[in-house]
């Protein structure tokens, strides 16, 4: 058993509210919420960051943006053709910049205005 949040819940270890997946992505929603909509997408696979992933595998990388969008368009952010209204993608590097969890994860948010610079 590994000590990695995300890498227990691929196994299965720990119940996550999924609503995405594919065989080598999950989706599955925040558990601290910071928009009506906020989902998690992850490589099943361990990689600590996107950094990390992108070096190793940059195909897996595409699947995990493109399961990005795929949130998006099931939680109804945008439609299918990448219309309004729309949706922010964000992933932290690094403890300065917010990582919590050496896993990478892609946080979907939407459902409302999301401002810029981030709060």
């Amino acid at each position: 058993m590994t000590d990695c949040l995300f890498c227990r819940m691929v196994a299965g270890e720990i119940p996550a509210d999924v609503v995405h997946e594919t065989d080598r992505v999950l989706a599955f929603r925040d558990i601290n919420p910071q928009a009506p909509t906020h989902v998690l997408v992850i490589p099943k696979e361990h990689h600590r960051n996107v950094g990390a992933l992108a070096a190793a595998d940059p195909g897996l990388l595409g699947e995990v943006v493109s399961g990005a969008h795929a949130v998006a368009v099931g939680e109804g952010l945008v439609a299918g053709d990448g219309n309004e209204p729309g949706y922010r993608v964000v992933t932290n590097t690094g403890p300065q910049a917010g990582q919590s969890v050496d896993h990478l994860h892609l946080h979907v948010l939407g459902g409302r205005d999301l401002g810029w610079p981030p709060g």
